[in-house]
């Protein structure tokens, strides 16, 4: 996917449960439990940058109850 304009471009969930080595359920599973969590809603879809969400892991807020 292609840089916009010096920024980090955007990917879906598809792609973001990948790098996170999960399945995209367990992914929407998470959008709706943790508020924590990087994704922007745009329209109907989901998107997340990848910057964020590994920042979101390094502080440990993705640790589930």
């Amino acid at each position: 996917m292609p840089e916009q304009k010096g920024e980090e471009a955007y990917i879906g969930i598809e792609d973001a449960a990948e790098y996170l080595g999960i399945k995209p359920v367990t992914l929407r599973t998470w959008i709706k439990k943790n508020e924590d969590l990087p994704a922007y809603r745009v329209g109907r879809l989901w998107r997340f940058k990848r910057k964020e969400l590994d920042d979101w892991i390094a502080s440990g807020k993705s640790a589930m109850d």
